[in-house]
């Protein structure tokens, strides 16, 4: 399926306003309610909306400090990826795990209370990685943008 103008003003839409009403979603992309529904429900039944999520407050919650985390392996086997991939998606303080090219194998994106919090992540589960030969970690000393909308 491609996307037309309509589906993506929707799409655009909702990356901003998840919680926004059908009605409200109609008039703002000039479409009966029950047509933007079953748009909708197409966006969702065909994957290009996979969830909707509530966006939370880091500092609120008590995790201002985001580290990113440059990791190199000891080698790039599928068993090596796998067991690594695996071990990492248990940790909850990762936000992010990307599997890289360039001279970093993964970069981690890690929230933590502070510097201690994060020496206390480092030390039970970064260090236990398996396949782990090296890593870099990078502190962030002030988000200067971010967003989770895509363009559509």
């Amino acid at each position: 399926m491609s996307l037309d103008t309509i589906d993506r003003r929707i799409l655009s839409v909702l990356q901003r306003k998840g919680r926004i009403s059908n009605s409200d979603l109609s008039a703002q992309v000039n479409l009966s309610a029950s047509a933007c529904h079953r748009r909708v429900q197409r966006l969702e039944t065909e994957g290009y909306i996979r969830d909707y999520v509530a966006l939370l407050d880091a500092r609120k919650l008590g995790v201002p400090t985001t580290v990113f985390v440059e990791i190199k392996l000891q080698g790039q086997s599928d068993e090596v990826l796998d067991a690594f991939e695996k071990a990492v998606g248990r940790i909850p303080d990762v936000l992010e795990c990307h599997l890289m090219a360039g001279t970093a194998d993964y970069i981690l994106k890690i929230v933590a209370e502070d510097t201690e919090d994060f020496a206390r992540i480092h030390r039970q589960h970064l260090s236990r990685l398996p396949g782990v030969v090296q890593m870099q970690s990078s502190f962030a000393l002030r988000t200067v943008f971010k967003t989770t909308a895509l363009p559509v």
